[in-house]
């Protein structure tokens, strides 16, 4: 556990821990939990500086305080992903994964979706 934070109270220099976290571990496959506001952005520090692993980030549409969360399911499918998928960062929610680079949290829609 790096930091229980609400994602966005998130600062640079937190995004920057995550991103060293995953630079100095040995493992090469890592799925990390995050709060969804702000994932992309994460997302994004991580892919410029970590160029040799596989990186998954989820989190919950849908808090777990509030009874059925989509939470359990997408760390699921985050770990069927990050032992599947090729070298890169990546979102996974909804049984669906995306490229750091082409998405984005559709609000309104309550989903994630490609941009392209």
């Amino acid at each position: 556990t790096l930091m229980m934070l609400d994602s966005l109270e998130m600062s640079d220099e937190d995004r920057e821990t995550i991103a060293q976290n995953c630079l100095k571990t040995n493992e090469d496959r890592i799925v990390i939990t995050h709060g969804t506001d702000t994932m992309v952005e994460t997302a994004t520090v991580i892919a410029g500086k970590v160029k040799n692993k596989t990186i998954v980030l989820t989190g919950a549409m849908v808090p777990y305080k509030f009874g059925s969360s989509d939470g359990l399911f997408n760390i699921g499918s985050a770990l069927a992903f990050v032992q599947a998928l090729p070298v890169g960062v990546y979102l996974a929610m909804h049984g669906q994964y995306f490229s750091w680079d082409n998405v984005r949290k559709n609000k309104k829609a309550g989903e994630f979706e490609a941009i392209k």
